[in-house]
């Protein structure tokens, strides 16, 4: 098992990017790098590529209704080559709030973007002259629209490789059984091993079933917190104030991705109660109302043996690789952890 985590700047981010040098001597293997409508991750994956030496920079994730497939493909065919094919590409959806929100475009059909998306990046990092009349992008633009001068290119470096690692953070049906055919690495959302089957089961068959048998088979990123000792289980309640924005305050109350997932993981009733709650503004009896069987089924917070058993049951969940957060209030506290994690990990 691979482990990740996602790199938090929010006390500075050269810092941040510090701790990340020294998580990757302790065992981390992946780094996702947010954007959301912060600064933009590839500056930092850049960044990153420069203080690090082994570990995956990947984006978690961009957008792509916020810039071209072609510039997504040159983006990461740039932080590859700067990293020494360190790089992993992470595209979603967003939602509509900061698409349309904030970049001001119109969320339409995700799930068709995104599949057009890759196979375009595929297409560039392959040097292939690039022609693709898609449903949603047509590339060149044809002749009726524009100047009429486009014409077919091709990426004018090498890449350090032809195919770069996609990685899709995708929570609906449609969109995990198109990550599960194309993709090379998934990233859900509120994943817990016990309801894996029940909420992603038949969507992640149905992908596979039409998954090119050459592609080697999807890696799959889920955990959660990371404290491993004696008397630790109150640090589960730290991820509440998060569990609870996007249960209940993410996005409009008809389209919350987040809630929907929940409450198909067997908390429909709190999944409604949580969101009631948040958009009224009782944001504090919202984190009271996640349940403590959901804290702990989505940690790897208490005793050695019960992270152990908690490892057991993701990887027996279809669980490839961690992703994982780390607690303590000093990066060597992290750091400790991370390394127990590796080594608890490595006995797997």
């Amino acid at each position: 098992m691979r482990i990740s985590t996602l790199l938090s700047y929010a006390g500075g981010f050269k810092e941040a990017v510090a701790e990340v040098a020294e998580l990757e001597k302790a065992g981390l293997d992946v780094v996702w790098v947010p954007e959301a409508y912060s600064f933009d991750a590839p500056s930092a994956m850049g960044y990153l590529a420069a203080k690090t030496e082994r570990v995956t920079i990947a984006s978690g994730i961009l957008p792509v209704y916020s810039r071209t497939p072609s510039l997504l493909a040159m983006t990461a065919a740039g932080i590859d080559s700067l990293s020494d094919g360190r790089c992993m590409l992470g595209l979603g959806a967003s939602g509509p709030q900061v698409i349309e929100g904030f970049h001001g475009m119109p969320y339409q059909a995700p799930v068709g973007r995104i599949r057009e998306v890759i196979e375009i990046c595929r297409m560039v990092w392959r040097r292939e002259r690039v022609q693709y009349m898609g449903k949603h992008y047509q590339i060149p633009l044809p002749q009726d629209q524009g100047t009429g001068l486009g014409k077919p290119l091709k990426l004018i470096n090498h890449p350090v490789r032809e195919e770069i690692p996609i990685a899709i953070a995708s929570l609906g049906a449609k969109s995990v059984e198109m990550t599960a055919e194309l993709a090379d690495a998934w990233l859900p959302a509120f994943y817990t091993a016990e309801a894996a089957q029940a909420v992603w089961g038949d969507a992640l068959a149905a992908g596979n079933a039409k998954r090119d048998p050459d592609r080697p088979p999807l890696e799959v990123f889920a955990g959660g917190m990371v404290a491993i000792g004696e008397g630790l289980e109150h640090l589960r309640d730290l991820a509440r104030p998060q569990a609870a924005l996007y249960i209940g305050g993410m996005g409009a109350r008809t389209k919350n991705f987040y809630n929907d997932i929940f409450a198909r993981s067997g908390y429909a009733e709190e999944a409604k109660q949580i969101q009631d709650l948040y958009l009224s503004g009782e944001k504090k009896a919202a984190e009271e109302a996640i349940p403590d069987e959901y804290l702990a089924h989505s940690s790897l917070v208490g005793p050695e043996g019960f992270v152990r058993e908690r490892l057991q049951a993701l990887k027996e969940s279809g669980v490839s690789s961690l992703n994982i957060g780390l607690a303590g209030q000093t990066r060597a506290e992290r750091v400790a952890q991370c390394e127990r994690l590796r080594n608890l990990v490595d006995t797997l």
